[in-house]
């Protein structure tokens, strides 16, 4: 599973925090429109298998600021999580810093 955040602990307890970013676009993404009634995590369950990656839905399209709602009609794009490993997600984020 791609996690959101890593916490890493340093001296004193004290810990970073690595936000990950998400996949790239690629030709292995999937468009859908929203349906009335979508929400994030629903939409992660269903493409992914797993709720709790609605963040990816969410920073892909720019949705997800107070609310898991979706408006209907909108364009969403579902990132392939089959393009990077997780490995390779983390060394983007690390770059990305």
């Amino acid at each position: 599973m791609i996690e959101r955040y890593k916490y890493t602990e340093r001296e004193n307890r004290r810990y970073n925090t690595t936000r990950y970013s998400i996949p790239p676009k690629s030709s292995a993404d999937k468009y859908i429109f929203a349906r009335e009634g979508d929400r994030l995590d629903n939409l992660a369950n269903e493409f992914y298998e797993d709720p709790r990656l609605w963040w990816i839905l969410a920073e892909a399209n720019e949705l997800g600021k107070g609310s898991m709602k979706v408006p209907p009609g909108k364009q969403i794009r579902i990132p392939s999580l089959q393009v990077l490993s997780v490995d390779e997600v983390m060394k983007q984020a690390e770059r990305n810093k």
